[in-house]
Order: structure tokens, then sequence, then C-alpha cells
């Protein structure tokens, strides 16, 4: 199970920006015509959204793609999938088989988080004073609970709800930054809008990555990975993820408590 390149690009529009401006109006265009879109021209995507070619080119620069023609590849790949959890006659029965997916995804991460890895991403969190939570779609939302969980117990970090602002940011970060990456499925780097930007150098940030992918290893990218046990299926995500947020906040605050003890 994973998200394709398009809706992520695109929903981060939507959140970050209001709705009558310039760039949410194309993305949410997009992302509710998109079977009408697949041999459109610039100017009829600029027509239908009562904007000029221009603000469709600009659109597309500042989702992260080169031009139109890549925007309008992405459409023609796209493909919407939504996973029914039960196929159960009754909602009664639905809901069981629903939230019984949900309770196993959960008691999969328990068992399978690595508390000593978490432990020492605590430490790591502690020791940076730069420190950056990232993460695509659902994934965002564990990215933001950290976040704000951290906030509680003194500690500002960094997020960004856009996928380009995010490999923006990565390319520029350095030896100064932590960076901790939350990715269901293990492909955050796997999006073409990622390859060729961000890579290998002295300078580069310490980053953290927490996948229910098992096949992710640590490599020139990433420092220390966290796997936990999961399906791959979206009734445990983004609930493992949240698990994962949660117990290093868990573990940062015991790590500020023994210190004060001190």
């Amino acid at each position: 199970m994973f998200y394709g390149k398009l809706p992520i690009l695109l929903l981060a529009e939507l959140v970050e920006h209001p709705s009558d401006a310039t760039n949410a109006r194309i993305a949410s265009y997009i992302l509710t015509h998109m079977e009408d879109l697949r041999d459109l021209s610039i100017k009829d995507l600029a027509a239908d959204c009562y904007v000029s070619t221009a603000s469709v080119s600009r659109f597309c620069r500042d989702i992260g793609l080169t031009d139109f023609a890549d925007l309008r590849r992405l459409i023609n790949n796209t493909d919407f999938k939504f996973e029914i959890a039960s196929n159960a006659l009754s909602p009664a029965a639905q809901k069981k088989e629903y939230v019984d997916a949900v309770i196993e995804a959960m008691s999969l991460a328990r068992d399978s988080l690595n508390m000593h890895q978490i432990e020492q991403l605590a430490r790591d969190i502690a020791q940076y004073e730069k420190v950056s939570v990232f993460g695509p779609l659902k994934a965002a939302t564990a990215a933001i609970n950290l976040q704000t969980n951290l906030l509680m117990l003194g500690k500002l970090v960094n997020t960004s709800l856009r996928y380009s602002k995010q490999i923006d940011y990565l390319e520029n970060a350095d030896e100064n930054d932590l960076v901790i990456i939350f990715s269901y499925s293990g492909i955050y780097f796997d999006y073409k809008y990622s390859q060729n930007r961000i890579h290998p150098n002295i300078k580069r940030p310490k980053i953290w990555f927490i996948t229910g992918n098992p096949m992710v290893k640590e490599n020139d990218y990433l420092d220390c990975v966290i796997t936990f046990s999961s399906k791959q299926d979206q009734a445990g995500h983004p609930y493992q993820l949240q698990i994962a947020a949660d117990l290093i906040a868990q573990s940062y605050a015991h790590l500020k408590s023994s210190q004060n003890t001190k």
C-alpha cells in the first residue's frame, strides 16, 4: 500500500493555502477532475481554473515539478485507490472487523518497535538544537503529533506539510541538523522529485527514518532506521506511526525527567 506522488504534492497545497489562493484552486480542480484532465492542455486547465497559463506554470514549479508536461504525466499515471477493510454485510460487522484490524496493527507496532533505538533518538533530540520532523500525507500527522508533544516538553522542532519544502530543507541541511522522517511504506526517497537532489556530502544532516517496511536499511541517506512489523494496509496507517511518535515523546519525557533529578 502506498500513495502516489500527485496526492502528496496537491493535498499539501490545499492544507497550506487559503481555499481561494491560486495554487489551492488549481490543486483542488485537478484532484476533483482527474479523469477529465488526462488530455487537457495548459490553456484548458488555466481557463477552467480562471487563472493565466503563467499561473499554472508557476504552480507546477511551486510543487516541485519541472513544467506542465511533468504535471500531465503525473495525472496520467495516477490511480486513486482505497482499501475496504471489511466485506461484511452489516455495518456492525464492518465496524468490528475494521477496529480489529487497527488493534492488530497497533499490537504489531507495540511488539516490534525497538525501545533501545527510540531512547537513542530521544537523546539525539535532546542533543541537537535544530530538529525537524517530516512525513508525507498521513505520515505528516505523526510528524505534527511529535512536534506538538515535544513542544509541550519544551523542545521546539520544525515541520512542513509540503513534500517539496521537506526536500528543499533536506537539500540545504547540514551536520547541525537532526531530521526525523516518518514513512509508512518506506518510499519517501523514491519519488522522482527527490532523486538527484539529496546526495551524501561531508556536511549532511543526521537522519532517523521510521517505517513499517523491513527492507529499508541504513544507507547513504539514512543514519538510523527504526522499523516495525506492519501489514502495509490502510487500516494500520497512520496508527502505527502515531504509536512510534508517541513513544519517542514518552522516551524524551523520561530522559528529561532523569536529567532534572540528577
